[in-house]
């Protein structure tokens, strides 16, 4: 077998099973695992793999911040599946703190709230959101603006959150890794985020599932420090079982959203 061809037998492995072994790719190729291992260097530095601790993942389980898109408050449909299942966490009179994140800001757009609410916020987006409504009383933190999120940090918003206790804290992340557990691409909100979780009772992630396998720059919390995980289908079944090994509960959104966009100019 030539390079080529055992460079290619490495990447159907890879888009079969998302993940490959180099002592596995050794035994079936029958060469030894130098050799595999001089393949798969060769192959990251084309862009077709990631490597990792003696195995390749197909996706680079790194993430970075976007950029925010204006005044979009649409959402995919997953997202706003997971907001219209946290939406329904939410009790009377009930006192939470929102996170920030496009996850988070689909919850806001599905929260319909019967009676008096209590909301701290560090997302301007979700606060332009339930500002709309006149029995949500909504406080928004200050601090210094991150562009890519439009949402707030800084030792300001910390010093703020150590004078509130809150029922539950809903928390989006850009990474959830069952070892390196919740992250996101900024430091900054990471330190918001933690203070957040240290003032709330429950804290409850919210993420799609493309956001499992992959790690932030910045870690907020270990997996076994959250109470519950609002996510999709589509998670893989594996990474779920690793997940609630660790005393965290998974809840599948599958029920339609009926969130809308409040008007924000009543």
């Amino acid at each position: 077998m030539t390079k080529e061809e055992r460079q290619i037998a490495i990447l159907d492995n890879l888009m079969k099973t998302g993940t490959v072994q180099v002592s596995e790719l050794a035994t079936v190729l029958c060469v030894s695992e130098v050799t595999i291992r001089k393949d798969l260097t060769e192959l990251e530095h084309k862009g077709k793999l990631y490597r990792s601790h003696g195995k390749a993942i197909l996706l680079n389980p790194f993430v970075s911040s976007r950029p925010a898109s204006g005044n979009d408050f649409s959402g995919t449909q997953e997202k706003l599946c997971i907001g219209a299942e946290a939406a329904k966490l939410i009790e009377l009179c009930d006192s939470i703190a929102l996170g920030a994140g496009a996850t988070v800001q689909a919850l806001a757009q599905n929260i319909k709230p019967a009676g008096k609410l209590t909301v701290v916020s560090s997302s301007l987006r979700v606060t332009e959101l339930l500002a709309a409504y006149d029995n949500v009383d909504i406080f928004q933190l200050g601090g210094q603006v991150m562009p890519d999120s439009l949402s707030v940090v800084g030792t300001s918003s910390e010093h703020t959150l150590r004078s509130c206790s809150f029922s539950k804290f809903f928390l989006g992340a850009e990474g959830i890794d069952p070892d390196f557990g919740i992250s996101t691409s900024d430091i900054r909100r990471a330190d918001l985020e933690r203070v957040m979780m240290q003032a709330s009772v429950k804290t409850i992630v919210l993420a799609d599932s493309s956001k499992f396998g992959k790690r932030g720059f910045a870690k907020i919390c270990n997996i076994g420090d959250v109470d519950m995980i609002i996510t999709d289908n589509k998670i893989d079944a594996d990474m779920r079982r690793q997940i609630e090994a660790r005393g965290v509960k998974v809840v599948i959104a599958e029920g339609p959203s009926t969130g809308t966009v409040p008007d924000v100019n009543r």
